[in-house]
């Protein structure tokens, strides 16, 4: 049996995200779809004392309508100094600030290199489960055919990668036709999202911001927070 998942590219995503790509043998990051704005794809949040602040990559939109996620352009490669000056600001306080910082450092000064946000996005989701210590394939939906409508263009994705079984976030039961995957012999689960808190910094605890937020607070004990090891 090969479970496979397939979900947008997303930047700096929260801890949900790691987690299916931890209980799949491939995930496909599916950015041949429209890129939409003010959305996950190219922004995410971190907690300040001030609540909760957006980290955004400027993409550009100008006659770029319908333009897909694997298509879309950055504005600029000044994006990354911000985002790192806030992370340093907001978590230099954090238990395991000085263990990961010049790692993450690191990550940010190689974006500057980097023109696409399919690019920027790939970049961080591998370097993040590289330090969750999560080996799971992770391929693009442009690595294979795309053709068919919605659910049809994810059983056509699953068939090609050889999946037999595939899990998807509980959103997509919004969209989702059930009864092609029952046609195709492909297993379908949506994945259930319960997680205990952790020590955070900032006030309410708050589960929906950027996995940089449980690095920082857990460290190399960020999984026992996601998988429950």
């Amino acid at each position: 049996m090969k479970k496979v998942a397939i979900l947008q590219s997303n930047y700096i995503p929260w801890k949900g995200y790691f987690d299916v790509i931890h209980d799949v043998d491939e995930f496909i990051i599916y950015d041949d779809v429209q890129y939409t704005k003010n959305d996950w794809r190219n922004r995410n949040q971190i907690k300040t004392s001030n609540g909760l602040q957006w980290l955004t990559i400027p993409v550009l939109h100008s006659n770029r309508f319908g333009q897909s996620i694997k298509s879309a352009e950055i504005r600029n490669n000044i994006w990354p100094k911000k985002h790192l000056a806030s992370i340093q600001h907001n978590y230099n306080h954090s238990p395991f600030y000085k263990s990961l910082f010049e790692r993450i450092a690191v990550f940010y000064k190689q974006c500057e290199e980097f023109t696409h946000l399919s690019q920027v996005n790939n970049f961080f989701i591998t370097q993040i489960c590289s330090i969750l210590n999560i080996n799971t394939k992770i391929s693009q939906s442009s690595d294979y055919e795309f053709v068919g409508n919605k659910t049809e263009r994810l059983i056509n994705l699953c068939k090609q990668s050889g999946a037999t079984h595939y899990l998807t976030g509980p959103a997509a039961k919004s969209y989702i036709n059930e009864n092609l995957f029952v046609e195709s012999g492909i297993i379908l689960s949506y994945k259930t999202y319960n997680y205990p808190e952790y020590k955070q910094l900032y006030g309410k605890f708050t589960h929906n911001v950027s996995i940089l937020d449980l690095l920082f607070n857990c460290g190399f004990d960020a999984p026992q927070y996601i998988w429950y090891l």
